[in-house]
Parts: C-alpha cells; structure tokens; sequence
C-alpha cells in the first residue's frame, strides 16, 4: 500500500514539473520584453525632451525678435554712443601732409625713378635653347597673375579681359516689375507654393524700391504659411508690418501674424499683435477686424 502510494505521488510530481518549468521559461522571456520595450521608451522619451528644449530656445530667440521689432516700430530705438574724443597729435610727431617733399615722405605710386635694368650675361644662344627659355605665348596675354605670386602695379600694355557678370536669381527677370508680380502672384492663385516663393524672391530682388514689394513680401509670407512654414512665414509678415506699415498689407501681414505667433505657441505676444493691430489700424477693413475677433477667440485673449 505505502508503495503504490510512493508510485502515485511520483508520477504526479512529473506530470506537473515539466509545466511549471514551461510557464517559468514563458515568465522570463516575458520580462525581457518588458524590460527591451522600457528601455525603448526612455531614449524615445530623452529625445523628445531635448527637441522640446530645442523648440523653446528658437520660440524664446523669436520671441525677442519680435519684441524687438515692435520697440523699433513705435520709435524706442536705443540712442546711439557717443562718439570717442580724437586724441590730439603731438607736437614734435612727423606730419607727411607739412612737408611732403622732406626726407622719408612717402611717395605717390608712379613717381619713382626705375632702376637700371641689370645686364645680361652674354651666353651663346642656339636655336634649341633660345625655344626652351621662351615661355609660351599664352602666358605672354595672361593680365592675372596666379594667387600668391607678387602683384605689378606698373600700367599693363596687355588689354584686360572683360569680367563677365555674375548669374543670380535677378538676371532671369524680365526687367518689367507689373509684369514680375503678375507671373509670381500667379502661382500664388494656382497654389504652385514653390514656383510663387521663387518668382516673388526673384521679384523682390530684382526691384527692391518698387512699390509693390510689399505686396510681395506678404505673398512670399503666405506662401510659407500654407506649406506649414510658420515660423518662416512669422518673420516675413513681421517685415511687412513693421517695414512697410504704410502699405495697404500692413494690417491683413499683421493679423497673419498674431495667427502664426499663436500657432508657434507664443500667446501672449499673439494676444499683443492683434491688440496692436486694432490700435495702430483704426480704419482697417471689416474683413480684417472679423479676423482679429476669430484670432483672438482662438487664441484666448483676455478681453
């Protein structure tokens, strides 16, 4: 009885040992994955950490710029120094312009007395060696001497060959500004963003004082602005309302630009722009005020 009673137990044991041992195997691989996934998780947490700390410190840079800016616009430029005190010379100093002919005055360029040419050594010359010494003739027209080498001020006899002017983006215009604008504002209406950023860049330096570069800066802004370049959009409607406040895109560049200060996450300097705007365009049309009504909504303005 006690034997088969020893039997019986023994075979229990091995039925449930080699179970257990699975569900502990299952357990540690289960740990381990746990373990790789919180690992994971800590760089990808790390990284957007240090991009958060980066988006701050550019928002933070920004944001004094356009602080700056705005102090510029209401006139609060900071004095210039004062000029320093020219020391006065001394009595007893060597003056050139007194006595220019006095020894060790300099001298103008071209008025000095060349030196005898050194002679010669006489050596016979063959027609092979007289071939060998002779440098080339393309080196006789060359008017540029090589980088390093010293610098003849002496009057060349040799023609200097035209420079050629160098390519820009300016040179493919065609030279009438309606015309430019027209061709840029285009794109814009056919929402080609890329082809309406490069013809208003071209425009604007191809006719910096014309009078609808400001139009322009606000298209090149709204060209960023609708391909999720804020910030670069930011700084052109800024341009705009500060550089060119008088033009008629003033207040419309002034409302994109509390809308993009506020889609930055800067609030407070969205809430002042849009104040600023009501304050500095009385007459500014309806369309604009609804906007900066809307804007202000969405940005949680205090009233």
């Amino acid at each position: 009885m006690l034997r088969r009673l020893i039997l019986v137990t023994g075979l229990l044991l091995a039925a449930t040992l080699p179970g257990r041992a699975q569900d502990a195997a299952d357990l540690v691989v289960r740990l381990n994955r746990l373990e790789n996934q919180s690992r994971q998780m800590a760089g990808q947490i790390e990284t957007l950490q240090y991009e958060n700390r980066q988006l701050k410190e550019q928002l933070r840079k920004f944001q004094e710029d356009v602080e700056y800016r705005f102090q510029e616009s209401k006139g609060a430029r900071p004095a210039a120094p004062a000029a320093a005190a020219k020391p006065g010379k001394r009595s007893d100093a060597f003056d050139p312009s007194q006595a220019p002919g006095a020894p060790g005055a300099p001298l103008p360029l071209g008025t000095t007395t060349p030196s005898a040419p050194r002679a010669a050594a006489a050596a016979p010359a063959t027609p092979n060696t007289t071939a060998a010494l002779s440098p080339p003739a393309a080196a006789l027209e060359e008017p540029v001497p090589p980088y390093g080498e010293p610098v003849d001020l002496a009057p060349s006899r040799v023609p200097a060959a035209p420079v050629r002017p160098r390519e820009s983006v300016a040179a493919t215009g065609s030279g009438d500004a309606k015309a430019d604008y027209e061709m840029a504002y285009a794109y814009v209406l056919q929402r080609q963003y890329e082809q309406a950023e490069m013809s208003l860049r071209q425009f604007i330096q191809s006719h910096p004082r014309d009078t609808l570069v400001p139009d322009a800066t606000y298209w090149l802004g709204e060209t960023y602005l609708q391909r999720n370049r804020t910030r670069e959009a930011a700084e052109q409607f800024l341009k705009v309302s500060t550089d060119y406040a008088r033009s008629r895109k003033a207040p419309d560049a002034m409302l994109k630009l509390g809308a993009s200060l506020n889609a930055l996450g800067a609030r407070e300097q969205a809430c002042a722009t849009l104040a600023e705007l009501e304050r500095k365009f009385p007459q500014a049309s309806a369309a604009v005020k609804q906007g900066v009504d809307r804007e202000q909504k969405r940005a949680r303005c205090a009233a």
